[in-house]
């Protein structure tokens, strides 16, 4: 069956429910609250080798609970949402705020920061709703389908899955602000897996995966084109090996070029600042990356998967710069970290239902250049095309970046065999400066997003 659509009576409904928190904290003696409701389904179904593997479909409403007594702060949330259940958790957290240690520095915002009015950004289709668990296993059974049927070299797969979540969420504080917004999201995801025999001996597996998401039904793409999709890149990397240990050209693709732009916000944000937890503290203002990097986290693009009207302070959300052409711009923060640092909030507070606000991106978007990307590749040499990245190796204070690679090599401006295994390592600080070319190739498919960028040069390690 398809999930209960989400109205602007739900969203009512959520926003007294907030407000109603508030006030019984007030009452229990809380000096400050601050009430977060979201009510949400989501719809899993996946498919393996054309029989379903998972159909799962869940529901549930919960509230989180912030106060403020003096210096002091407590959080904790419910999925008990009657009357007394809510007034007993607010005595609980109160009490559990009277204990804290205190911090002067977790203050509410100025009421007169908070948001008065809140823009239509058209983030929920009702048409996502309306999907049901036999139409999204027969879209991943047509994506899974389409990708072994494009090419005989796809022998096996781990799936397709076809997934949507909608929701509505509210939020209201003592301090005046009340707003909530309803959003919708829905993707389709396939990963075929081809048997590589091409070094004796050592037979592999290789795995790719391609999806489509959106907010929008109608946006996403057909499930067959995804499977083939999925298909061609998977059966690209047959063959795959390594090259030998130099120092040459890096370019990311899209998908891999947003992880390196949300690594940069890891280490661009108030709480790592505050922390002292990262290697641009005191940079702020200064040219930290190539003057062809601007990058903006906007949460006021209609229908666009990270955009919000306000955050999770109750301020109005705004765009904001993180590079412009590779200048730090100050970075973003949420009340608290502004309080630390002792300046403003940028409206970029995030938090979930169990949690206390902290900085966060919305669409966290690296501009686009005025090349195309085939552009590009021929104006490259030879270096290395890297299509994913493998485990984790980033220290945020020193700027230290060592990641497992795989992509195509780049040989007299053109992608020629398939590489795995190999390593690349530059300083993020050296990364960011290198980059010496940039594509016209940007598309919003997640709220990281990137166009195709190239870096002049990073060691590769490989035989």
């Amino acid at each position: 069956m398809s999930a209960a659509q989400v109205t602007e009576a739900t969203i009512k409904e959520l926003r007294g429910l907030a407000e109603l928190a508030v006030e019984l904290a007030k009452k229990a003696g809380a000096d400050h609250v601050e009430a977060l409701v979201r009510d949400g389904s989501e719809l899993t179904a996946k498919v393996r080798l054309g029989e379903p593997e998972l159909v799962q479909e869940a529901g549930s409403r919960a509230l989180g609970l912030r106060v403020i007594r003096g210096a002091r702060r407590a959080t904790t949330y419910t999925s008990d949402l009657r009357r007394d259940a809510l007034e007993a958790l607010c005595r609980e957290t109160v009490t559990l705020a009277e204990l804290a240690e205190p911090d002067e520095c977790a203050l509410p915002p100025d009421p007169k920061l908070l948001a008065t009015s809140l823009p239509e950004l058209d983030l929920y289709d009702p048409a996502v709703a309306e999907v049901d668990a036999a139409w999204a296993l027969k879209q991943a059974i047509a994506g899974e389908a389409a990708a072994r049927k494009h090419d005989k070299r796809v022998t096996n797969s781990e799936g397709g899955t076809w997934s949507r979540v909608i929701g509505g969420t509210a939020f209201a504080t003592s301090g005046g602000f009340s707003g909530g917004y309803r959003g919708s999201y829905a993707s389709i995801v396939v990963e075929p897996l081809c048997d590589d025999d091409s070094e004796p001996g050592n037979p592999k597996k290789r795995n790719g995966f391609w999806y489509s998401s959106s907010r929008f039904l109608a946006s996403l793409e057909p499930a067959d084109q995804v499977g083939i999709e999925a298909a061609r890149r998977t059966v690209a990397t047959l063959g795959s090996r390594k090259v030998d240990t130099q120092e040459c050209a890096i370019v990311f693709d899209p998908e891999v070029a947003r992880a390196i732009v949300g690594t940069l916000f890891s280490v661009a944000n108030g709480s790592a600042f505050w922390r002292k937890s990262t290697y641009l503290v005191g940079k702020e203002g200064e040219l930290v990356a190539s003057p062809l990097v601007t990058i903006t986290d906007d949460p006021l693009i209609p229908r666009a998967p990270g955009s919000k009207p306000f955050d999770g302070d109750g301020l109005a959300t705004r765009k904001n710069s993180v590079l412009d052409r590779g200048v730090l711009a100050p970075v973003l923060c949420d009340v608290y970290s502004a309080n630390k640092l002792g300046r403003a909030s940028t409206g970029s507070a995030g938090r979930g239902v169990g949690g206390s606000p902290g900085p966060t991106t919305t669409n966290l978007i690296m501009a686009k250049g005025a090349m195309t990307r085939a552009d590009l590749l021929r104006q490259t040499p030879r270096g290395l095309y890297v299509t994913q990245l493998l485990g984790f190796g980033f220290n945020p204070v020193t700027g230290d970046f060592s990641r497992g690679a795989q992509g195509f090599w780049i040989e007299g401006g053109e992608l020629t065999f398939p590489v795995s295994e190999v390593t690349i390592a530059a300083n993020f600080d050296q990364i960011l400066k290198r980059i010496d070319a940039v594509a016209d190739d940007l598309e919003l498919r997640s709220s990281t997003a990137a166009p195709t960028f190239r870096v002049s040069h990073m060691m590769l390690a490989g035989k």
